[in-house]
């Protein structure tokens, strides 16, 4: 097998992302806030594949980029910065790069997007994707031809779910599953596409349906079966201050499919998870927001709780020698292109 092959295969939708923090409450119609935070970024696909690299794995990303200033500062920001192969992706002339303005408040937050479809679609893209050891895909009540190629490929599949705008939650869609590797809803979505009614429940629909079946709860933490290996795992959440929640659950994804990559046991590889995420949602944004390796050794170092040392005492032997420099955190605003 070819070393040379990305670690993690990737396609979607970018966005450009504004997110506003620290809002006591939404706006109503007529009314200016302040708010006490602001952070800038690659956004929506974006999310994944910085998450993905920062923990060291080669990322490919196949999306489209506007041929204006935001997508240029996205471009400039996954290549030059996070050292994402673009080779996949195009630049669509004419074509506005999507916006989204995120209020983050309490636990939650609010999004506003303008955008359209873009002009390639992820097929178009992908082509004949490349061999890849894993791709991280959304999946859809429309399959996507790439993901069957990708996985006759021999491509591990991780997938997720979004949220169904029209509440049917067709069953048809986890006739996909049987391409997947794994897949990693959340207990919204789990309960409503299983027609059960706890997250555990769920979890035992699913784990029939994929090798790898994980239910994340938010702050409750997160429960997985691993039917390769006869695993079941059920961690809580950590007790941290949220300051946007943005991507957090992208962040979780690329961090299950590093440890995954590196063999973990079932529990590390849901706990990792677990605490990536929770890192995330202490800063703004949501691709820049991925705490990567550096983060995790910071907060590895600087842990004195005897419980959390004990649960996260593998960490010891996981960690890098060299967790690399510090990652570079969602700015105000985009600094000024040099001349």
């Amino acid at each position: 097998m070819d070393d040379d092959r990305p670690d993690v295969l990737l396609t979607g939708l970018l966005f450009y992302d504004l997110v506003l923090t620290g809002l006591g409450k939404p706006p109503t119609p007529g009314e200016e806030i302040w708010t006490g935070g602001m952070g800038c970024g690659p956004g929506g696909i974006a999310n994944l594949a910085v998450a993905a690299s920062r923990f060291g794995l080669r990322t490919s990303l196949a999306t489209v980029f506007g041929d204006d200033f935001y997508g240029e500062y996205c471009r400039d920001v996954l290549c030059d910065q996070e050292d994402i192969d673009l080779s996949l992706s195009r630049t669509a002339d004419g074509w506005p790069t999507p916006v989204t303005v995120s209020l983050a408040q309490g636990h939650d937050r609010a999004l506003v997007t303008h955008g359209s479809e873009p002009p390639f679609s992820q097929d178009a893209l992908m082509g004949d994707p490349p061999e890849a050891r894993t791709a991280l895909v959304h999946i859809e009540a429309e399959p996507r031809e790439w993901i069957a190629r990708a996985a006759a490929n021999g491509t591990h599949i991780y997938a997720d779910v979004g949220w169904d705008p029209t509440q049917q939650w067709s069953t048809d869609l986890l006739d996909q599953l049987k391409l997947c590797h794994a897949f990693l809803p959340n207990e919204s979505e789990a309960m409503a596409y299983t027609r059960t009614d706890s997250a555990r429940a769920a979890l035992g629909t699913l784990s029939e349906l994929v090798p790898v079946a994980v239910v994340t709860r938010g702050g409750d933490g997160a429960v997985a079966v691993d039917q390769t290996t006869g695993e079941y795992a059920d961690v809580p959440a950590l007790d941290i201050d949220v300051l946007d929640a943005t991507g957090a659950g992208d962040v979780f994804g690329a961090s299950f499919v590093a440890a995954s990559l590196g063999g973990w046991p079932l529990e590390e590889r849901l706990r990792f998870a677990v605490l990536a995420a929770g890192l995330s949602v202490q800063r703004p944004g949501g691709a820049l927001a991925a705490p990567g390796w550096y983060g995790v050794d910071r907060w590895w170092r600087s842990l004195t709780d005897p419980d959390l040392k004990s649960a996260y005492g593998f960490l010891a032997d996981r960690l890098p020698d060299d967790p690399g420099p510090p990652v570079a955190y969602a700015p105000v605003t985009p600094p000024a292109r040099q001349t």
